[in-house]
């Protein structure tokens, strides 16, 4: 069985996080940034099996798709088209970044730590991760 990989896109950088190989524990992984997402993403998957993306879907409150989605839908097109024998889902990632920058802050983070956009963008993809793998299990 292999990992899955969540992804937080964003405009500039996208935070990932991956499953242990049996898919019991979610992990932050890095902050790419996102012009370089894909040769990142080919390099890990060479040294580890993936076996399904999660990709976050930029949701406004009403349900509505954001301006975000405009970036979004090219890259998970390019995603499918570099790795056509591997499933991608979507997850409602609505409100993952204010409870990853909360997490921090419950978990004892320092200000000048939580200050790391990047940071964030890691633990988003990994709320994303749990939510994802609270659905299938």
């Amino acid at each position: 069985m292999g990992r899955i990989m969540a992804i937080d896109y964003g405009a500039r950088r996208t935070g990932l996080a991956v499953t242990d190989p049996l898919r019991i524990i979610a992990t932050a992984l890095a902050t790419v940034d996102s012009p370089t997402l894909l040769p990142y993403i080919k390099e890990y998957c060479a040294r580890e099996e993936v076996d399904l993306f999660v990709v976050g879907e930029a949701r406004r409150m009403d349900g509505s798709p954001s301006e975000s989605m405009k970036l979004i839908e090219p890259f998970v097109t390019a995603l499918k088209e570099a790795f056509p024998g591997k499933e991608v889902a979507r997850i409602d990632e609505r409100f993952t970044s204010k409870l990853a920058f909360q997490s921090m802050i419950d978990s004892g983070l320092r200000k000048k730590d939580r200050r790391n956009k990047g940071t964030v963008d890691q633990v988003a993809a990994t709320i994303m991760l749990q939510d994802y793998m609270r659905t299938i299990n």
